[in-house]
């Protein structure tokens, strides 16, 4: 009788994402905490590049900067966010591409759209290292078929 196993390169595999979705967890965690810099401490410092709304953010620092500033202040302001349908493909054992939809709910301009981020894992700890986000108006969109 014959029986599956997983193999070791499997399991190392698993639990690599596991990781890369905890990192997810408590981003999101944080966010919805009003915790900015916790939510910062996903990111590559100093060295993410992070993409959204047509420009390219001036790094970790300006991509905190920009949090605080749009976001900052009450939690209506805030809002909270949610990432769901996550799908990682590892690239490498220190890379790895992780595609998600957000949703944004907020009383004013809630947000919904995909996030695209390469995952890195320096120093035995994965960081976002790039993050592109197309964002849309939920207003706005097409009604889904």
């Amino acid at each position: 009788m014959l029986f599956a196993t997983a193999s070791p390169a499997h399991a190392d595999e698993a639990a690599e994402k596991s990781a890369i979705l905890k990192v997810v967890a408590d981003m999101e965690a944080a966010w919805n905490r009003s915790d900015f810099t916790g939510y910062m401490a996903g990111f590559r410092n100093p060295g993410v590049i992070f993409v959204s709304g047509g420009k390219i953010q001036d790094g970790w620092q300006g991509t905190l900067d920009h949090y605080v500033h749009d976001y900052g202040g009450s939690p209506d302001r805030r809002g909270t966010v949610h990432f769901y349908d996550i799908s990682i493909d590892m690239l490498a054992p220190d890379a790895a591409l992780l595609i998600s939809h957000y949703r944004l709910t907020r009383p004013e301009r809630a947000q919904q759209g995909i996030n695209t981020r390469l995952f890195r894992k320096v120093d035995g700890r994965w960081v976002i290292a790039m993050n592109h986000v197309s964002s849309y108006d939920p207003a706005a969109a097409p009604a889904a078929k």
